[in-house]
């Protein structure tokens, strides 16, 4: 199927969004690892998850950059991911959890984008079907 430019650049852009939230996220969380003080009070297993899922955002940009399909069901699976941990350490923090609400700023950041790049590619699917 031959796609309108404005769809395939769109496309593009989204892919492109995913593998560069996923570096900065590899970044900054492989400087936490390696011993940077980020300010706040740094909840392992979140700080764990987060760096691992970067890796898992840079390969569903690179997967969405080629085919819209697959890369909007990893957007899927990554926003649903991050939004069980996001609700998980929502109630840790209610629960007076070592959470810093910082920590839950940055997962709500988290989810809400890959949100947004799902809900992209979403509708790019739906306006690929239209043009068919």
């Amino acid at each position: 199927m031959n796609q309108p430019a404005y769809l395939k650049i769109s496309q593009k852009a989204l892919a492109l969004l995913a593998v560069l939230f996923g570096m900065v996220t590899i970044f900054a969380g492989g400087r936490v690892l390696a011993g940077t003080n980020p300010g706040y009070v740094v909840f392992l297993p979140l700080l764990i998850y987060n760096t691992l899922m970067a890796f898992g955002y840079v390969g569903v940009g690179i997967v969405a950059w080629r085919n819209l399909t697959f890369g909007r069901n990893g957007a899927f699976a990554i926003f649903a991911l991050n939004l069980f941990v996001l609700a998980a350490i929502g109630i840790a923090y209610a629960a007076g959890e070592a959470v810093a609400k910082d920590s839950l700023g940055a997962m709500t950041l988290r989810t809400v984008v890959w949100l947004v790049i799902f809900s992209g590619l979403w509708w790019l699917g739906r306006r690929n079907t239209a043009q068919a």
